[in-house]
C-alpha cells in the first residue's frame, strides 16, 4: 500500500527528543511518509532550551508549498509554530486543503519548562484551532486557550490530555462541539523521561488519520504507541530524557 503522506509543520529539537525529530520517527514507525516545514531551530537538550531561532514566515510557506504542490498531503501535524505571523500564514494556506485532516498540538512550553511561544503567538493559535480537525493540549495549555469551550467555539475536537494531572490513574478526554465523545484511562507510567510526548502523540494521530482511521481509532493507537515509547526510554541526559522508539510496535 502507498504510505500516507504526513506534512509536519514544527520546530527542530537538536536533542532529538521532541519536535521534528520525534515526529519523523513516529510517522515512519507507524508506516507513513513524513515531510517537513521547519518553523524554528532550537538549541535544546534534556535540561532545557538554550536558544531559539525562528525561521522566516516566507521560508516556512515555501517548504509547505514544495511538499503540497509536488508530493501531496494526506494529513497535517502542526507543532511549534515559531511566530504569530507564521501561525496566521500557515492557517491561511492550509484552509484551502479541502478534506485534509489537521492535528494541531498547541506547543507553549517545553517539558523542561522553557517557553516556546510568546503571548502574540498564543493569541494567533485561534486561527489554527479554527481549521484543525483535532487540537491536542495538555492541562495547562487547555486552560490558557480557554478551556473545554474551545471545541464548540471553533467547531473542532479537542483531546484534553491528562498527563499533567495528579494521581495514579490518568485520563484523556476527546471533547467535540457537543461535549465529551470518548475517554481513555490508564495507570501513570512512572518515568522522568517524557520529553516529546506531546509531539509524538499528535504526529501519531495525524498518521492514523492520513491512513484513513477514524479519529477515535487514531487516538487509541497513538496512545498505545506513546505508552510503549515511554516504557522504552533509554535514560539519556541529566533531565527530562527522550522516549524510546518502539521498532516492534504493532497496531
Amino acid at each position: 500500500m502507498t504510505p500516507a503522506r504526513i506534512l509536519i509543520i514544527a520546530g527542530s529539537d537538536s536533542g532529538g527528543g521532541a519536535g521534528i525529530q520525534a515526529d519523523l520517527k513516529t510517522v515512519t514507525l507507524l508506516g507513513g511518509f513524513a515531510m517537513t516545514a521547519i518553523t524554528a531551530i532550537t538549541a535544546q537538550n534534556t535540561l532545557g532550551v538554550q536558544g531559539v531561532h525562528p525561521i522566516p514566515t516566507d521560508m516556512v510557506l515555501a517548504q509547505m508549498e514544495s511538499c503540497i504542490s509536488d508530493i501531496g498531503v494526506d494529513a497535517v501535524k502542526i507543532g511549534m509554530i515559531g511566530s504569530a505571523q507564521t501561525a496566521m500564514a500557515v492557517a491561511e494556506r492550509l484552509t484551502v486543503l479541502d478534506g485534509v485532516p489537521i492535528v494541531f498540538d498547541p506547543v507553549m512550553v517545553a517539558t523542561s519548562g522553557s517557553l516556546l511561544a510568546d503571548a502574540d503567538t498564543i493569541a494567533a493559535f485561534h486561527k489554527l484551532m479554527a481549521i484543525a480537525t483535532l487540537v491536542t493540549p495538555n492541562i495547562p495549555e487547555l486552560a490558557a486557550l480557554g478551556g473545554e469551550a474551545i471545541a464548540a467555539r471553533f467547531g473542532t475536537h479537542v483531546l484534553a490530555k491528562g498527563g499533567h494531572g495528579e494521581g495514579v490513574m490518568l485520563t484523556d478526554r476527546l471533547i467535540g462541539p457537543h461535549g465529551v465523545a470518548e475517554t481513555w484511562s490508564d495507570a501513570r507510567i512512572d518515568t522522568p523521561h517524557t520529553h516529546g510526548t506531546g509531539c509524538t502523540m499528535a504526529s501519531a494521530i495525524a498518521t492514523g488519520l492520513g491512513q484513513g482511521m477514524t479519529l477515535t481509532d487514531a487516538i487509541t493507537r497513538a496512545r498505545d504507541y506513546v505508552r510503549a515509547a515511554l516504557r522504552l526510554a533509554p535514560g539519556f541526559g541529566g533531565g527530562h530524557g527522550p522516549m524510546g522508539a518502539p521498532f516492534t510496535f504493532h497496531a
